[in-house]
């Protein structure tokens, strides 16, 4: 959970305002879609939370 606090604060966070709860929310859900679906990560050979939970199950 850390590293995903600080690549979520890093990555969209950092320096933008927003005009609303909702505006914050919504950046929230995107990030967390993409950081589960698209984003490689190294420490379970470069490849998505996703495939990954997929190749155990699978």
């Amino acid at each position: 959970m850390e590293s995903f606090f600080h690549q979520f604060k890093t990555e969209r966070i950092k320096r933008q305002v927003f005009d609303s709860a909702q505006q914050l929310r919504s950046t929230v859900t995107e990030y967390m879609r993409y950081y589960n679906n698209q984003r490689s990560h190294s420490a379970i050979g470069y490849i998505s939370p996703r495939e990954f939970e997929c190749k155990i199950r699978c």
